[in-house]
């Protein structure tokens, strides 16, 4: 093996041992969120990643790298509205299956790759979307992306998801109250949700979670005192 095609090899293996780590945080950035992750998705090893992501050269092929994954039971129920009134229909839950694509364009990605994405969730009747990209993408397209009709879409480059900020020992569990746990809370104190402390919906958190604006997120920090002690947030 002459010196390029060994720097060439080395390469295509750093590359391919990155976008394995990212995989691995976006299954569990699902998994967090309620969606249904069997232990081979969450626990899929550098070597099987390498057999079925890769192409004929050893380097790593997004075209096949999609994800699509339906949520669970304790997802639909955190994600179901209450009743306004008795009379009214059982509601439906505000979430259903999602779709992951990684693009595999390394140039600037815009309108036309968004818009491609677009038609697939919607074709694929998909409730929510997630395009996961190598580089930065155009205003226009971010707002062709948040703009879907009928769907929730969001934009991650493949640099937020390298490492799982979550794990991180400073950053306190967040949890999604249900319809009803934030009535409950609101009821107890006394509140208007406008009274909590908040949390923007474009924090790293909460971008991880799919926090909405209008849901409170319960935040469980560690208390050399109490032990654990829990504080809330409504997302703005």
């Amino acid at each position: 093996m002459d010196e390029d095609t060994s720097r060439t090899s080395q390469e295509s293996e750093r590359q391919t041992a990155r976008l394995w780590r990212i995989w691995k945080t976006v299954h569990e950035m699902l998994a967090d969120r309620g969606y249904e992750m069997s232990d081979e998705e969450l626990n899929i090893t550098y070597d099987d990643f390498r057999s079925k992501y890769t192409d004929s050269l050893g380097g790593p092929d997004r075209s096949k790298m999609t994800i699509a994954a339906i949520p669970s039971e304790s997802m639909r129920a955190k994600y179901t509205p209450l009743k306004k009134r008795a009379s009214d229909p059982d509601p439906v839950p505000d979430c259903g299956q999602i779709y992951v694509q990684f693009c595999p364009d390394t140039s600037a990605v815009g309108a036309k790759q968004v818009r491609a994405f677009n038609h697939t969730v919607d074709e694929g009747n998909f409730h929510s979307g997630i395009f996961i990209t190598q580089t930065a993408i155009s205003p226009s397209a971010v707002r062709l992306l948040s703009s879907a009709i009928g769907h929730i879409c969001e934009h991650f480059q493949e640099s937020d998801l390298l490492v799982n900020i979550t794990h991180h020992e400073l950053v306190p569990k967040h949890v999604l109250l249900s319809a009803e746990e934030k009535a409950r809370l609101l009821e107890r104190y006394r509140l208007k949700e406008s009274q909590l402390p908040r949390i923007q919906v474009s924090d790293p958190v909460s971008r991880y979670h799919g926090l909405r604006r209008g849901q409170v997120v319960k935040i469980i920090r560690k208390s050399e005192t109490a032990g654990r002690y829990a504080s809330y947030r409504w997302v703005i």
